[in-house]
């Protein structure tokens, strides 16, 4: 262990409380010189100034005096240096953050000039050094830089306000026996220093008072590039600025929304397509590019403490859940592919198709015209091949699936829980609470909520908004997002108008057998209505997304969130509210109100008076809500990927055109990354979102496409290159931030899991052909030998063309057809109950009604048995963090203990210093026996 020592020149700076506003205050003390004194040996004294303001914070910045010695500034001996290095020009200092701004002349830039020095001044006081490269060193001769470093005394300062943790032993704790099929997934494995950049420590929250006690070895390289981004936009966002209006401002966040600044971003350690020249770089950017953004790498393993080290724990978490949904997505993909090839290779046994393709049967039974007065009758036979290629997804292997992927999606959820319960011991999370960048006051919050009130846990006073201002806003929150969510609605109902005219059209069009003849017997009048309306309804999608992110924040500003938690959990239920009603409505609809509502010939429903009610295909419905799926969840994925990757290089390589072919020395470091797209703070949001909304259409309508886990598996194996390759070559580098979960989203996985058993046994019971069939088979069947010949006819009823009513009549019936067929179960003419249901309408309606009860019983039942069986936090992990509490404790007692009879050696007559021994030996003896 490096034990580190009091350095000879310091300055001193410290943190004290102010008394007005209790507002933290960060101070700078300047040395004096005593008379006789050697010019060049600094003094340390305490003269207080109250010259820098900053907000006050949840973390107890503001209720502790903190000194931290600062480094006198060294004499920078300026030399050439490449300028793809990411050091200062003294080739030490490490550029911990940049900030860029634009020299253009206008009225509103001596304002945002003198933002800019005080604020730059501030970081100074703050500790921070700075330094500026002139436009005229810019590759357009217009940008200023300002690049940033975080000195070693403010690291470890605010290391102990974010309660970083640290190294303080190596260990020793034997690692876990490895799995005999280890060997068997070598081809799949990386390199054990890319999966592991970083040695297996024992850590302790960092205190500025216990130096000794960590693993320092060199100051420069104790912190990763990560951590000490992070302590730097800490600064940033709170450093104030100047008084504007009567209010205070403060925060780079204000900075860049009015311009002052352009970007702010940490820097990349290299190129992503090559290694750094200086030797003091990590490269790790580049090993990132090598190892796990190239496509060709997307069977191996994801480098996550390489991924986490670099970005930080919340992009790290993202990477880790993304990876492990797309490994279960593997067992689903499989086990919905096997029930598609059954559905597949019993399509020629399947006696529905069977009969309605028949000439025999199909090809005499007439049925009712699909739309009034100007559709004909039609031949059943002509939806010949669009009921053979509906038993692919309507068989009774679908029955199988939706009870598989009810219990997939509890495994997938528990199993998660456990690997995130071992990333959480692993990357140092076990005691990890949502402080720090989360539970901390927004500085927008504290610059809006100008009344203050004593905080009773604290006894501290915080801005507060008042209630009614509370009510007001939350008002206009809800307002607004019904207001869009009844916009969704209302283009549903268009789109639904839409299907019913073109309905009209296509019937009128395709229901001869002559029209048919040039066009593929599957393009019946409803499979084409299905795939112009779901196109359709795919634009209009994409067209409220955009428009509704854009309402979403705004709103969520409005509402003025009280801390970082908040303010993400609320954007995300509003997200997410409207993209569950903006993707699914159309599925719903599809799936549980499209045929239900039709009526019968002489008496059917209609929208608006007007448009009469689609019909479902004699198969069944089910094949219509296959094709709405498969086009919506095709096309989202194919968009998001085009967003993803494509838009960011176009601009990318439009923004850098011009530095292409300068050299090096010419085109910097902090100027690549400046080309390159921001990630911005909802970049994770998004991520998370796209992902969550693919896992509703896997387990809401899985029963209707057994092939949708296998087309998620495909875009997940493509989405994680995608995201790894565009994070690393295409964006800047984000802040890094830590984060112990996925955090609401894992509720939102949980309800929708729980809402996937409900709308597939639905799907079952009343968009399947299934249960009509079961009870034909078990209950009216008429040929032992074969129960399911003559279904077909049983399902049609009879309608005498007679009672057609006038002006609803078909125009043209040139064969006199007396009667024709529909679908539905009610008596036929001259019946005492004509045209009333049948009796086997009921029991059909009983036997739905059970079904979905009872798979929703076992289903839920399974669910949470295996969700009891299976525990969050492996007994192996447990184990380790109670060994790992035990050891660190101990460590921590003895290096009280022997600092303890350090002081009782220089001071032997101290007798309360002698208690102070007994009692913390009483502690490690304590922690032994614990």
């Amino acid at each position: 262990m490096n034990r580190l020592g009091r350095k000879d020149n310091e300055t001193l700076i410290e943190m004290s409380l102010a008394t007005d506003d209790n507002i933290a205050v960060l101070t700078k003390f300047k040395p004096s010189r005593s008379a006789g004194e050697d010019s060049n040996g600094p003094l340390c004294e305490t003269i207080s100034n109250t010259e820098s303001e900053l907000p006050s914070n949840s973390e107890g910045l503001s209720s502790t005096e903190t000194s931290l010695l600062i480094p006198d500034h060294q004499v920078i001996n300026k030399r050439h240096q490449s300028k793809d290095s990411v050091f200062f020009r003294d080739g030490v200092r490490r550029i911990d953050f940049v900030l860029s701004y634009l020299d253009d002349p206008n009225k509103e830039e001596e304002k945002k000039a003198e933002r800019r020095r005080e604020f730059e001044k501030n970081l100074q006081k703050a500790g921070l050094e700075l330094e500026t490269e002139d436009k005229k060193e810019s590759e357009d001769g217009k940008t200023y830089f300002v690049k940033i470093h975080a000195p070693w005394e403010v690291l470890i300062t605010y290391a102990e306000v974010l309660n970083i943790k640290a190294p303080i032993k190596e260990n020793d704790i034997p690692p876990t026996v490895e799995n005999p099929l280890d060997c068997m997934l070598g081809p799949f494995r990386l390199p054990e220093k890319v999966m592991h950049p970083e040695p297996d420590y024992f850590t302790a929250p960092f205190s500025k008072s216990r130096q000794e006690l960590y693993l320092i070895d060199n100051e420069n390289t104790f912190f990763s590039p990560s951590r000490r981004n992070r302590i730097v936009y800490y600064i940033l966002t709170r450093c104030p600025y100047g008084t504007e209006e009567g209010k205070k401002k403060f925060g780079i966040k204000r900075l860049l929304s009015n311009g002052t600044y352009t970007a702010a971003y940490p820097l990349h350690d290299c190129q992503y397509w090559k290694k750094a020249n200086d030797p003091n770089c990590d490269n790790e950017r580049y090993t990132l590019y090598m190892e796990w953004a190239r496509f060709l790498r997307f069977y191996k393993e994801q480098p996550l403490d390489l991924i986490r080290k670099y970005y930080g724990e919340k992009i790290g978490i993202y990477f880790a859940w993304l990876g492990f949904y797309t490994e279960m997505l593997f067992f689903a993909a499989v086990v919905g592919l096997i029930c598609f090839l059954y559905g597949l290779f019993t399509m020629d046994e399947n006696m529905s198709s069977t009969e309605i393709c028949a000439p025999a049967i199909g090809g005499e039974i007439i049925m009712c015209p699909l739309c009034d007065e100007k559709c004909e009758y039609w031949k059943l036979n002509t939806t010949c091949e669009s009921s053979k290629y509906s038993h692919l997804f309507d068989n009774v292997a679908t029955l199988f699936f939706a009870i598989f992927m009810g219990i997939w999606v509890t495994l997938f959820l528990e199993f998660w829980k456990r690997r995130q319960a071992r990333l959480k011991y692993e990357w140092d999370l076990v005691d990890f609470e949502e402080e720090q960048q989360q539970l901390q006051l927004r500085p927008e919050y504290e610059a809006k909520c100008t009344r203050k009130k004593k905080n009773p846990v604290t006894q501290e006073m915080e801005p507060y908004l008042p209630l009614t201002s509370q009510a007001v806003r939350f008002c206009i929150s809800g307002t607004t997002v019904l207001f869009w969510i009844s916009l969704i609605i209302a283009s549903m109902i268009a789109v639904i108008v839409y299907r019913l005219a073109v309905y009209a059209a296509f019937a009128s069009i395709m229901e001869n057998t002559q029209t048919l003849q040039p066009i593929s017997g599957l393009l019946t009048p409803q499979l084409a209505t299905s795939v112009t309306a779901s196109c359709l309804n795919f634009v209009i999608i994409m067209i409220l997304n955009f428009l509704y992110e854009k309402i979403a924040v705004w709103i969520t500003d409005m509402e003025i969130p009280r801390t970082h938690l908040e303010y993400e959990n609320r954007l995300t239920m509003k997200m997410f509210l409207f993209q569950f009603v903006n993707y699914y409505s159309s599925c719903f609809y599809v799936a549980f109100f499209k045929g239900k509502f039709v009526g019968y010939p002489g008496t059917y429903t209609y929208m608006f008076s007007r448009w009469r009610n689609e019909e479902c295909d004699p198969a069944g419905c089910l094949i219509e809500l296959t094709t709405q799926l498969t086009i919506v969840m095709a096309g989202k994925q194919i968009w998001g990927n085009i967003q993803e990757a494509i838009v960011p290089w176009i601009w990318n390589w439009w923004g850098r055109r011009k530095a292409r072919c300068n050299p090096e020395n010419l085109y910097s470091r902090w100027e690549q990354d400046h080309d390159l797209q921001s990630f911005g703070a909802l970049g994770l949001f998004y991520e998370y979102l796209e992902m969550v909304i693919q896992f509703g259409f896997i387990t809401l309508f899985v029963a209707s496409f057994p092939l949708a886990p296998l087309l998620a598996l495909m875009n997940n194996i493509l989405e994680i290159r995608v995201d790894s390759w565009k994070l690393t070559t295409q964006f800047r580098r984000p802040v890094a931030a830590k984060a112990h979960s996925i955090g609401v989203w894992q509720e939102i996985l949980n309800g929708m899991a729980i809402l996937s058993v409900v709308t597939n046994a639905f799907i079952v019971a009343f968009t399947s052909d299934m249960i009509p069939r079961l009870v034909y088979y078990y209950a009216y069947f008429t040929n032992e030998d074969s129960p399911m010949s003559g279904y077909i006819n049983n399902s049609l009823s009879v309608f005498q063309v007679s009672d057609f009513l006038e002006g609803k009549r078909p125009e043209n019936n040139p064969e006199n057809f007396l009667t024709c067929r529909y679908r539905d179960y009610r008596y036929p003419p001259g019946h005492e109950k004509k045209y009333l249901h049948t009796m086997q309408f009921w029991h059909i309606l009983a036997a739905k009604m059970a079904f979905i009860i009872i798979m929703e019983h076992i289903v839920f039942i399974v669910k949470f048995f295996v969700a009891w069986m299976i525990p969050d936090v492996p007994a192996e992990v447990k184990a380790r963090i109670k060994r790992e509490k035990f050891l660190t404790q101990k460590i921590l007692h003895e290096y009280e203990l022997n600092k303890l009879k350090q002081k009782l050696c220089e001071c032997k007559t101290s007798e309360n210093m002698e208690k102070e021994v007994i009692a913390t030996e009483g502690k490690v003896e304590l922690s032994q026996a614990m």
